[in-house]
């Protein structure tokens, strides 16, 4: 009887003591305290590790980089017999230039990639199968603007600041021949959103002064219609990429539909459009619709012209 009391009333509380000890250490390990060499030590060091951070920025490289692309629409029925088109995008450079004002911050966000369209063709019209891949470099640079906002004003830059808004990517080989001017998406719930200058159309990350960024359910569906102009009267390139985690994993592509062409002095406004649904993995996302036309994917030796458009949302369960 004497025993179990000391255990009881001794031994067991140094276990409880030395489990919360434990636990503790472990926390104070995950921690970022002051002075830790993670920390940043300047607003503009802080402004950039938030960037880095997000999840809705940062799922726009995985889906703008389609090399290993698993999912895709198959092969197409053109006389210039194309079987598989895709991009591999390398970062190159980053910028991130920053305009303070007072208590709120606006960013712009400029990427550099350099790029390498892949065409898995045959010069067979009756090959069943590529027997070549023809590989053309090029150069994109996608911008989108940031809007952060101090909340604090302590010793710790990371701690003061918050990334509010985000605006939509935009950019491209900057080719007058090719380019989106208005992108409408009918939302499930019957909402719509309508785009026609991405740099400018802001989503909320934190506040609530700006719009949300469209929440889908697993197995929703999406509308996209997007409106360009091009140069020539061929039918153009204009595919949806979209569904890919940071990771890459779960990434598919679809070819937009032509749905009208007309005619103006110096070429055509064309009007595409494509659905695409929600797959079962909840998370954050982009849908990335390139653009290109017709020639640089059937001709060998035309060289890229391209614009990409995107647009983050959420996989909700």
């Amino acid at each position: 009887m004497k025993k179990t009391e000391f255990v009881k009333r001794f031994f067991i509380p140094l276990i409880l003591l030395a489990v919360m000890a434990f636990f503790a250490g472990c926390q104070d390990e995950m921690t970022v305290e002051p002075g830790d060499p993670g920390e940043p030590t300047t607003d503009q060091g802080a402004l950039e590790k938030l960037v880095d951070q997000d999840s809705s920025l940062t799922s726009f490289e995985a889906n703008y980089n389609e090399d290993g692309l698993l999912d895709y629409l198959g092969k197409t029925d053109e006389e210039i017999f194309p079987f598989r088109v895709w991009h591999r995008m390398r970062l190159v450079s980053k910028n991130l230039n920053i305009e303070f004002q007072d208590t709120i911050a606006f960013g712009t966000l400029t990427k550099t990639f350099e790029g390498v369209l892949f065409i898995a063709a045959s010069y067979d019209p009756n090959a069943s199968e590529p027997d070549t891949v023809i590989e053309k470099p090029f150069t994109s640079v996608i911008t989108r603007n940031l809007i952060f906002k101090k909340i604090a004003n302590t010793d710790h830059p990371f701690r003061n600041w918050r990334l509010v808004a985000i605006s939509l990517p935009e950019g491209g080989t900057q080719s007058p021949n090719i380019d989106i001017t208005k992108l409408t998406v009918f939302l499930p719930d019957g909402d719509t959103i309508v785009i026609e200058s991405p740099n400018e159309y802001f989503l909320r990350r934190w506040d609530r002064w700006w719009r949300q960024i469209p929440i889908i359910r697993r197995g929703e569906s999406v509308l996209l219609r997007v409106e360009l102009f091009s140069a020539y009267e061929e039918e153009d390139f204009v595919s949806l990429t979209y569904g890919a985690n940071r990771h890459g994993h779960h990434r598919a592509k679809k070819l937009f539909e032509l749905i009208s062409s007309t005619p103006r002095d110096d070429g055509f406004e064309k009007v595409y459009e494509q659905t695409f649904t929600a797959h079962q993995f909840p998370g954050h996302y982009h849908a990335i619709i390139n653009a290109m036309p017709r020639q640089v994917i059937f001709d060998d030796s035309t060289p890229v012209e391209a614009e990409a458009w995107g647009i983050p949302y959420i996989i909700r369960p």
